[in-house]
């Protein structure tokens, strides 16, 4: 029986409430699983961090995130640490934990279940069966580029400064992970870059375009340009099925495609490191794409689906568990086709619930299929 390490860290507003649902979940995997076994530990990041030890991440959780198996986040952030100071945000304890676990690429899947097509604020022929990734670039680019300041000039004007800055070898790792990903689905590939105004623009298109004529084989790549991206998106996303890009317009197309499927509360994600040289093993971060809804926290209202498809992320990437995750998202889909709605999905002539209760439905659906 194999044991996986996993590192909760709920942390902010809704965070704690969707982590719950999923405790729940791995409770019965162990009880049910005759493969593996998990064993959990938690500790604190983001606002709540701040308050109990002054920094948005203690050395001590990172040490924990680093030595686990995967990592799962719930959310940070919230009104009550609007006025800390900017390194001390809690953003920052995201940030640092995709920094130091070197976590690059970002997976953003978008699927429309066909229970939520009329939930989607596109139409239903639009994104009915939409199943697409959005791999977003996660370490570099405008976010980590230097100089990043605001300073004041001598007419007393201000100039803030953002650095966007990429690598050969940076663009050439997103885009083998890209190309590996597109080749185990479809085999279609768009890299999205802005290689008509920018020189990571063009650098990014050419390594891009190298990294495929020597790694590519069974792999269509397309170029196109970030703003066309965003407006094929609305226009017709179903022409995509994985899309590789930079920091900043994966931020971007990753949130447009997740009104696609009805609402971010739907909207898991992975990142994930480069795999370690003798285990194959990568360092990897999963988290639903919602914040942590400081306006809902509390109330029992949040949709717990994005995490408890993360957690499935997890089983598919970290813990070579493809079949339990298959039956988390088929738990899923069934739970929506019985009519189940958290108030960001909810629609006519269906059953309102809460927190707890979706994610007891999600639980009974998947004891259900393991049976």
């Amino acid at each position: 029986m194999t044991t996986h390490s996993l590192l909760l860290l709920p942390g902010d507003g809704i965070g704690v409430e969707v982590m719950a649902e999923v405790e729940r979940i791995l409770s019965l995997l162990n009880k049910k699983s005759t493969s593996a076994k998990f064993t959990t530990t938690s500790d604190l990041v983001g606002g709540v961090s701040i308050d109990a030890h002054g920094t948005p991440l203690t050395d001590a959780a990172m040490a924990k995130a680093q030595a686990a198996g995967a990592v799962l986040f719930g959310a940070v952030g919230g009104p009550k640490w609007d006025k800390v100071a900017y390194h001390l945000r809690p953003e920052a304890g995201l940030l640092r934990l995709r920094k130091d676990m070197d976590l690059f690429a970002n997976l953003r899947p978008a699927i429309c279940y066909p229970a939520l097509a009329e939930a989607s604020s596109l139409k239903r022929e639009v994104v009915e069966g939409l199943d697409i990734l959005i791999l977003r670039e996660l370490t570099g680019g405008t976010y980590f580029g230097e100089p990043k300041e605001i300073v004041t000039l001598e007419d007393g004007q201000k100039r803030a400064v953002d650095t966007t800055v990429y690598t050969t070898r940076e663009i050439e790792r997103i885009a083998r992970v890209g190309i590996d990903l597109a080749r185990k689905r479809t085999g279609k590939l768009h890299s999205a870059e802005k290689r008509n105004v920018m020189k990571t623009g063009v650098l990014w298109h050419e390594v891009v375009t190298a990294t495929h004529k020597a790694h590519g084989t069974g792999v269509a790549l397309h170029h196109i340009l970030a703003d066309n991206c965003a407006m094929q998106l609305v226009r017709n996303p179903k022409q995509f099925d994985v899309i590789v890009t930079d920091n900043l317009f994966g931020d971007i197309l990753s949130d447009a495609a997740a009104m696609m499927t009805g609402s971010l509360g739907m909207l898991p994600s992975a990142s994930l490191g480069a795999p370690d040289s003798k285990t194959g093993a990568r360092k990897a971060l999963y988290e639903p794409v919602h914040g942590s809804a400081p306006d809902i926290a509390g109330q029992g209202k949040a949709n717990p689906i994005a995490t408890i498809a993360s957690f499935g992320m997890a089983l598919r990437y970290s813990f070579d568990m493809a079949k339990e995750a298959d039956l988390i998202d088929k738990a899923i889909a069934g739970v929506l086709a019985q009519g189940y709605r958290t108030g960001d999905i909810m629609q006519p002539n269906m059953r309102s619930c809460g927190t707890t209760e979706m994610g007891s439905a999600i639980l009974k659906e998947v004891e259900r299929l393991m049976a």
